[in-house]
């Protein structure tokens, strides 16, 4: 249902920090010409922290209308409150998403049975399809295997999983505890051929923002049997993969796509702007891989 290149697109603010909306449609139809298989619209890459309950709907309704049934949406509208996360799932639901990203709940570190119970609370509300995603760097707590394997028995629409956890061992442990029908999508751009090496089947890309063609072919062939040709691309832009994390996420992305001329380099707080030595390190390594001339 959700395999190949998922991209988790940047939300551009203008500079008086409304939402640049003429800006989102060019990154969309950008996205489209690469060839992804879908966006995932106000996850972290898009500030979901930062915008109001408003503007996240804005923003799905928005690459909705924008990729106009090109690719699947797949919104993001998890949170740390269940009630909040059902409010915005069935809103996204409304206005035409493919489907849901479903971030562990950060901060309030609920036990495994408050984890199952959050995610069966929001299944049980909305016929989307929905993606959990697990990523302890941010949330301070991993969805266990053994909770995801029971969330996918007792909820139907639980349908695949976001791993950001930077383990293969993990994702066998997932491939093996699921079977094959459950989607396994890679939350790491670097580790996207590992995963894929171990049962994953696709990536919830930060650099696909930049060069959706290329992580969309370095998808493709792998899935295609073609590794060689996918490593060759992995091993090319290797070095803006983790450049594209030298300061937290999205701040190096959104200068990236600013210097490329793609969007205003507008962040709202508490990001900030980058700092010149990793700004300057960021440039370097998207001249060297060909992406900024």
């Amino acid at each position: 249902m959700f395999t190949g290149t998922y991209t988790a697109i940047v939300t551009p603010f203008q500079a008086n920090g409304q939402l640049d909306t003429e800006a989102l449609e060019r990154l969309v139809q950008a996205q489209l010409k690469g060839g992804v298989d879908g966006l995932v619209p106000v996850g972290t890459t898009g500030e979901s922290p930062t915008l109001s309950y408003e503007e996240h709907i804005q923003v799905i309704e928005l690459c909705v209308k924008f990729a106009a049934g090109r690719c699947k949406i797949l919104a993001g509208t998890g949170a740390n409150s269940t009630s909040e996360a059902i409010y915005l799932t069935k809103a996204a639901e409304e206005v035409g998403a493919d489907g849901s990203l479903q971030v562990a709940p950060y901060y309030n570190k609920p036990t495994q049975e408050g984890l199952f119970q959050h995610f069966k609370a929001i299944a049980g509300e909305t016929d989307l399809p929905l993606v959990l995603y697990s990523i302890p760097g941010r949330c301070g707590i991993e969805i266990a295997v053994d909770t995801i394997a029971r969330l996918a028995a007792a909820c139907p629409n639980v349908v695949g999983i976001k791993e950001a956890g930077g383990s293969c061992d993990r994702v066998s442990q997932l491939r093996q505890a699921l079977g094959r029908h459950f989607n396994i999508l890679s939350g790491d751009d670097s580790l996207t051929l590992p995963f894929m090496s171990v049962g994953a089947e696709g990536v919830i890309s930060v650099a696909s923002n930049v060069i959706p063609r290329e992580v969309s072919h370095m998808v493709d062939y792998f899935r295609s049997g073609r590794p060689d040709a996918a490593l060759k691309l992995h091993a090319k832009y290797y070095p803006l993969f983790k450049d594209l994390f030298i300061e937290t996420n999205p701040i190096p992305v959104k200068a990236a796509l600013a210097l490329l001329g793609q969007i205003k380099e507008e962040y709202r707080l508490p990001l900030v702007r980058m700092s010149a030595k990793n700004r300057a390190t960021l440039k370097s390594t998207l001249k060297a891989c060909g992406v900024l001339k």
